[in-house]
């Protein structure tokens, strides 16, 4: 049984002139799935964010949330979501203890067991005066204030900017479990290696266009594998590439291929290897960046 489709837009468009915008946007978010949404600033991730919130309207066509049409439903929207904003604006309040206490409240929230849990592991000091805070400390605030619900949706607009690395490899574990749980995660982000590792599909957004919605079981279990082999010597490099190997590199200066293989060809390539004298063999990971700038030279972008 197909699950329910919990975000959804229908040819989405927010056109501010001069090409800025976001133009036909159509995606299908599932229930329980973790989707990346990636792009360079200026994309028009934030547009099509906002636009899912209920915050600005679509000059045409339709998005929804929970089967709610998002600018007539903003409110209720905002009750069944967590959500971390890409440029975070906190009221005038003296403390982060005051502020996260007041979203408890809106929420309803009278245990507060799991808001400690999380201030403890990203070393949140809530004491700290809500406008005089770091932009770390910011967004730590604000991831709190979006997961403290155990919202069924989480929407988060580029969440870890501003967090060192031990903090951003805190966060996305806190992420991973809240995924584990069966939460469905929207999460956007300039930087390829953030979702590679953790989402079900990353959606490639260009100039207000989705260029490529990939599907990360296929790029990790990929069916090709590259393998990158320097030579010792001129002659074992020639007599290699006599063997009709695709070769997708080739380095002559330093008696070096880079071939691309199946799978059932891994253990041929290594049997012809075997008598050769290699300075080294590697494999070359096959990453979602190298997936994208393929598939935007392959549709024309560049």
């Amino acid at each position: 049984m197909d699950k329910e489709v919990v975000i959804k837009t229908e040819n989405l468009t927010k056109d501010y002139g001069k090409n800025r915008g976001i133009f036909d946007i159509n995606l299908e978010i599932k229930r329980g799935e973790m989707v990346g949404f990636v792009g360079t600033n200026g994309s028009g991730k934030t547009t099509t964010i906002r636009c899912l919130l209920g915050y600005i309207k679509p000059t045409s066509g339709k998005c929804s949330v929970l089967d709610m049409s998002s600018f007539e439903n903003s409110y209720k929207i905002a009750r069944n979501i967590g959500y971390v904003p890409g440029e975070i604006g906190f009221p005038d309040l003296p403390t982060g203890t005051a502020f996260l206490k007041g979203q408890a409240e809106f929420f309803r929230i009278k245990d507060m067991s799991k808001i400690n849990d999380m201030i403890s592991r990203l070393q949140l000091d809530t004491r700290a005066n809500l406008k005089r805070m770091s932009k770390g400390m910011k967004q730590k605030t604000a991831l709190i204030a979006a997961l403290m619900n155990d919202a069924e949706i989480l929407i988060l607009d580029e969440p870890t900017t501003g967090l060192d690395p031990l903090m951003r490899v805190a966060f996305i574990d806190m992420i991973k479990e809240e995924h584990k749980k069966g939460k469905t995660i929207f999460m956007s982000s300039h930087m390829f290696n953030e979702v590679e590792d953790t989402c079900d599909k990353v959606i490639l957004i260009s100039n207000g266009k989705i260029i490529d919605v990939a599907d990360m079981n296929k790029i990790r279990n990929r069916e090709e594998k590259d393998f990158k082999v320097e030579f010792n010597n001129v002659d074992d490099y020639k007599k290699f590439k006599a063997l009709n190997y695709k070769i997708i590199r080739d380095q002559e200066k330093y008696n070096q291929v880079t071939v691309s293989i199946k799978d059932e060809e891994i253990n041929d390539l290594f049997r012809d290897l075997k008598n050769c004298d290699l300075k080294f063999i590697s494999e070359v990971k096959y990453t979602l960046e190298k997936y994208f700038r393929e598939k935007i030279k392959e549709k024309g972008y560049v």
